[in-house]
Parts: C-alpha cells; structure tokens; sequence
C-alpha cells in the first residue's frame, strides 16, 4: 500500500488502520525494564503498603508511579 492510500484511511478514520502494520517487533524507546534492589526501612515499606493498600495498587505500582511523578517534575 502506498502512504498516500495510507493516510486517505487515517483520515477518514473508517477502518483500524493498525491491521496493516506489523507489531511484533515494536518496542517503546527508554521503556525497557532494569531491575534494581533499593533497602527500605520497615517503617516506609509499611507506609508503601498501606498507602498501595488504600490506592488498589501493588507496592510496586505505587513506588513507580511516585518516581515517575518526582522524575518528571524535575
């Protein structure tokens, strides 16, 4: 298919236009995952736990998302 009939069906948004690219090798630029051990005193992991208790979140998930929020504040 050639870009122009391409971006006619972008345009006119009557079809999924995904369908005609291939996904399989596609990966988010800086999203790729490094693990890293970081020690916690028990009182913050307890504060951790009920505070991702209270959001419905894992640990995990809410330490993320508080780095992240500090990160892009900076």
């Amino acid at each position: 298919m050639k870009t122009a009939d391409l971006d006619k069906k972008f345009d006119a948004n009557e079809e999924d236009i995904l369908d005609y690219f291939d996904s399989s090798k596609t990966k988010r630029v800086n999203y790729e995952q490094k693990r890293v051990n970081v020690d916690f005193p028990i009182w913050m992991v307890d504060s951790f736990d009920r505070e991702a208790k209270r959001m419905g979140v894992t640990r995990q998930a809410l330490i993320k998302f508080w780095m992240a929020e500090k990160l892009e504040a900076i």
